[in-house]
């Protein structure tokens, strides 16, 4: 069998390479460019908007990416996991809060799946979550300020990767191990996985009206990889489903071991159920150790909190509410389309995709339609929830994203394609290339009830000749599409940023009027807030320096600065007096280890400066705001460390 699996496994890595050296110019006219038709699609006027607003997960990045469909053009890129040197993210002392963990201060993460809260299934552009993969996070966005407010910690999890989706009125957003590891964590050999490691599904509720996180339950699963997940919706709201891969428990070269069955499970999990179960008083209390950290926008500062313990559910505790559909082969995607009818597993080892009902699955849970159990978890029989399946051609099914028509796109790894079928009849309508070896795709709306169609984004995972080349790193490419026809066609090709995994859209018209122009300087809360430039002052204490400091086009005050001393730790709070849109201001010193600080207009950031040379040393403002940009600037008189000078600050004399 092992023998079977290493050819198998040969062969779509042959495919692989094949489908990565193709040629770059097909779907190219013979000057390489794509037809005007095309490109006037395409084409946003100067001063004209686009039509809506994609957030693509940067992967290593840490971060999340905002561009305009159909033009391609990156907007923002949103700090979230990672430190962020443009605006001071994770370096001034009201965000360093944010990147604290049980682990200790981790400036970095893997974010992979953004998704936009929900009302009753569609879009409502209130937050978008996205999920840390690497130490196991969620974090919520504000669509208003494109800031990140809230990181929570996921204990008892590890790879969260089947993450970061939301229920359809936004309940709950999920957070699925993609690494099963001993629950609690203990000293354990690692041949002795099968039966000992579990697998946490982790159910957050998110505050319907300032989306603040809470972890609700874990629910406790056996000791499979968890991949990816999403919501039933319509007439399945209230249950949520996870992929599966690594049923055989392997701990060691899975790509072979991992592979051995024909089928894994797509889990299917009626969380309403155990959330009844839970608000009955159900569940165990697990001693955990986990960070939540909150951003205050009324005092721009974040904090931290460690929280100490953890709601835990033992699915055999609840009775009919988990269970397993069997699913060819080590399925990928778990894609739910509009009506919540059908659930599709994209399973990365079959060329065909498999179609679940819900009806099916009902009925068969009803009927005690059972073919054996994992774990004491039933498994429902394969023919009695199967809707139908796809034969598509391909090869290596990852992701099925919808339209509003009752089409299905599907991406195909290994033949580089787009595949688009129709759900009911399962008939495959319309197939494009990729460049190249694309994983995720996204539909505007295209994960929720109400998909707004009109373009499909491929996301690919290997750009080759897209592109001038930069070295031996390149940026990922992707491809938009336009599919408001019965036939796809691909519009234009532009690169991303870091590698993202998913991607999620959103009519502009639904966030771009309640876009946050500035903060207002009354509403400024700061404990250390200069509110007018008469405010401004230098305070000691002990060996701390602060500087309250405001800035405003075109200089600081104070702008000059004496009596601070070789070992002092020196405090910048800036706020930015101006009240206008896109007017920030920036702040650097030398010698400072951390970074600049980029302020918006009404905001106060603070950042910490030692000083260990004697000297009068410059500072200014990294921003360029007006005709005296360069004029902006200051200095700071730094005075041996037994020197009596006092404090001193001033502008203009």
């Amino acid at each position: 069998m092992k023998k079977h699996t290493y050819l198998v496994l040969g062969l779509l890595g042959f495919a692989a390479l094949l489908t990565g050296c193709g040629n770059g110019n097909q779907g190219k006219s013979s000057s390489g460019a794509l037809n005007s038709s095309n490109a006037e699609k395409v084409y946003v006027a100067p001063g004209e908007h686009d039509e809506f607003y994609a957030f693509f997960s940067g992967g290593y990045s840490g971060n999340l990416t905002v561009y305009g469909l159909p033009s391609g053009r990156m907007f923002k890129e949103i700090p979230v996991f990672s430190q962020f040197a443009t605006s001071g993210y994770g370096y001034s002392e009201e965000t360093k809060p944010m990147l604290n963990t049980s682990h200790g201060f981790v400036p970095w993460d893997d974010a992979h799946h953004p998704d936009i809260s929900q009302t009753n299934g569609e879009l409502d552009g209130r937050w978008i979550f996205i999920n840390g993969n690497n130490t196991p996070r969620i974090a919520r966005i504000s669509l208003t300020t494109f800031e990140t407010e809230e990181i929570i910690e996921v204990p008892n999890s590890a790879g969260n990767h089947s993450s970061s989706f939301v229920t359809e009125n936004s309940e709950y957003v999920v957070a699925g191990t993609r690494f099963s590891v001993p629950i609690p964590q203990r000293d354990i050999p690692i041949n002795e996985y099968k039966g000992n490691f579990q697998g946490a599904l982790s159910f957050i509720s998110v505050e319907p009206e300032h989306g603040s996180m809470d972890i609700k339950f874990q629910i406790i699963m056996p000791g499979f990889n968890y991949d990816l997940s999403h919501p039933g919706r319509g007439k399945s709201h209230g249950w949520f489903f996870f992929t599966t891969y690594n049923t055989e428990e392997a701990s060691t070269l899975q790509e072979v071991n991992s592979s051995q069955n024909d089928k894994d499970f797509i889990a299917a999990i009626n969380w309403k159920k155990i959330e009844a179960y839970v608000n009955n008083g159900g569940g165990t209390k697990m001693p955990a150790n986990y960070a939540h950290n909150v951003y205050d926008e009324s005092t721009h500062t974040a904090t931290s909190t460690m929280k100490k313990e953890v709601l835990t559910v033992n699915p055999l505790d609840v009775p009919g509410a988990v269970f397993f559909l069997p699913t060819p082969k080590s399925p990928h995607g778990c894609d739910v389309d509009p009506s919540g009818q059908y659930i599709i597993g994209n399973g990365k080892l079959s060329a065909d995709l498999t179609v679940h009902s819900f009806d099916n699955m009902i009925a068969a849970i009803e009927d005690k339609k059972f073919d054996g159990e994992a774990y004491g978890i039933p498994i429902l029989k394969f023919e009695d929830v199967l809707a139908g399946t796809v034969k598509s051609g391909g090869l290596g099914p990852l992701h099925t994203e919808f339209d509003a028509e009752g089409n299905a796109y599907t991406t195909f790894f290994i033949s580089s394609e787009v595949v688009k079928w129709k759900l009911g009849t399962w008939e495959v309508i319309d197939r494009k290339p990729t460049y190249y070896s694309v994983g995720h795709l996204m539909i505007p709306g295209g994960n929720s009830r109400k998909p707004f169609g009109k373009y499909v984004v491929a996301l690919n995972k290997i750009t080759k000749d897209r592109y001038l080349p930069v070295g031996p790193e390149m940026e990922h490419s992707a491809q938009i599409y336009d599919i408001s026809g019965e036939k796809m066609e691909l519009l234009y090709d532009f690169p991303t940023h870091g590698e993202p995994h998913y991607a999620a859209g959103i009519p502009a018209e639904l966030l771009a009027p309640k876009s946050k122009k500035f903060y207002k300087l009354a509403d400024n809360k700061h404990p250390y807030a200069t509110l007018g430039a008469a405010d401004s002052k230098v305070v000691r204490e002990g060996k701390d320096v602060h500087v309250y400091m405001s800035t405003i086009r075109s200089h600081f005050t104070p702008d000059n600065i004496e009596g601070v001393k070789v070992g002092d730790k020196v405090y910048f709070h800036i706020t930015n007096q101006e009240q206008d849109f896109d007017v920030p201001h920036g702040f650097a010193i030398i010698g400072a280890n951390t970074s600049e600080l980029l302020v918006m207009p009404g905001q106060t950031k603070t950042i910490v400066w030692e000083p260990k040379q004697v000297g009068v040393w410059p500072f200014y403002c990294t921003d360029f705001c007006s005709a005296l940009h360069q004029e902006m600037q200051g200095y700071v008189r730094v005075s041996p460390a037994n020197s009596n000078l006092e404090l001193s600050w001033s502008l203009g004399d």
